[in-house]
């Protein structure tokens, strides 16, 4: 294997010398906003580019992104999964400069879909997440589909945001908290449009839902494995959510979103760990994400997203299980842009995908522009 990757190395280093050597990966000005169409970070797409198809087939790597290194410097980001039995080899394997663009490896345990299963929730000041509200509900709040109950357990997430589409309006979460029920298996059902969205989810109510809330009705939009995005949507109930979107904790949105750039502080307000804030630390990260069959369930497939947002996760502070489908805002005072859609993760990063391709994935699957709800 040593040998393997000593050979991938040296390839790549002649291959890309030349077309990289005058790159000076200077640091990062102060007060300088490095979106992903700088022209700063376009020799660092450019290698992320020509050489992440081939860092993919390396074991424990786990994925790539464009971010800065501890000098303030464009770099290329490597994942690596520190839990894999070669990744050693693989951080030795790395060259610290390519073509005069830093490459730092970064090291994390394996990126999972982050539903949740029993145990723990969130809240700041005395604010409940995880609580039955009184209609009409706030967003930022404990959810899921109805029937989330297989192999002994219960699971769900959250409802993050709302949305419209042709005068409609959604509860907008994840595909993996809504619909990601695709086998008979435990509970001997599968998830269905029409089938019902419960506030809490059945984390929160001891797997009973009967002592959870109908909030919408499923509308199953398949958005994986076959797309770019972790999404799904339930229909509101007349009267059950806020119709002015506001979410637990921030309040309601700006109608806006916005695309992110490195370093860029950012918040959202989640089931398990309530409103927590962090950074942009990665920029159009190409990523492996592992995923279940159904609650509990065994594995049923590893995705590879592209174009996504990487976030610091320390310790899991700002994400973790019951938090998928969390909405990724800027974190100013008042009516925020939405960024992204927070899916994935691990105890160093989190992963979203980001807002302007969710909404036009979920617009075209229902014939129509998707919007956020808000001022």
């Amino acid at each position: 294997m040593n040998r393997l990757f000593r050979l991938w190395r040296g390839s790549i280093l002649a291959s890309f010398f030349v077309a990289f050597a005058s790159t000076v990966a200077a640091a990062e000005p102060p007060g300088e906003i490095l979106h992903q169409t700088h022209l700063r970070l376009k020799p660092v797409l450019a290698l992320q580019s020509a050489i992440t198809p081939d860092l993919m087939q390396w074991p424990d790597v786990l994925g790539s992104a464009v971010g800065l290194n501890e000098g303030g410097q464009p770099s290329l980001l490597v994942f690596v999964d520190r839990e894999g039995a070669s990744h050693r080899e693989v951080v030795q394997a790395l060259p610290a400069v390519l073509g005069g663009i830093p490459v730092r490896p970064q090291l994390t345990d394996k990126i999972r879909a982050f539903a949740g299963k029993p145990g723990g929730g969130g809240g700041n000041a005395g604010v409940s997440h995880t609580a039955k509200q009184t209609a009409p509900i706030y967003l930022g709040t404990s959810g899921g589909w109805r029937f989330d109950l297989a192999n002994g357990y219960c699971c769900g997430g959250t409802m993050g945001s709302l949305i419209q589409v042709n005068g409609v309006q959604y509860i907008l979460s994840n595909y993996h908290v809504l619909e990601a029920d695709i086998v008979p298996g435990g509970n001997n059902l599968m998830a269905a449009t029409g089938h019902a969205v419960v506030q809490p989810g059945l984390i929160d109510v001891r797997c009973d839902a009967n002592s959870a809330q109908d909030i919408g009705m499923l509308v199953k939009i398949g958005s994986l494995p076959n797309s770019n995005v972790d999404a799904g949507i339930a229909q509101v109930t007349p009267g059950m959510v806020r119709p002015d979107g506001a979410i637990l904790e921030i309040g309601p949105l700006s109608a806006q979103t916005v695309a992110v750039f490195l370093n860029q502080p950012v918040k959202k307000s989640g089931r398990t760990t309530g409103l927590t804030r962090s950074k942009v630390t990665g920029l159009n990260a190409t990523i492996r994400v592992t995923y279940d069959t159904e609650c509990a369930g065994g594995a049923a497939f590893t995705k590879t997203y592209t174009g996504q947002i990487v976030l610091a996760n320390s310790g899991s502070k700002f994400l973790n299980s019951g938090d998928s489908g969390s909405l990724l805002v800027e974190d100013v005072a008042a009516t925020p842009r939405a960024a992204g859609l927070l899916y994935a993760g691990s105890t160093t990063t989190a992963i979203a995908n980001p807002i302007g391709e969710v909404l036009q994935y979920v617009g075209g699957m229902l014939g129509g522009i998707a919007t956020m709800v808000g001022n």
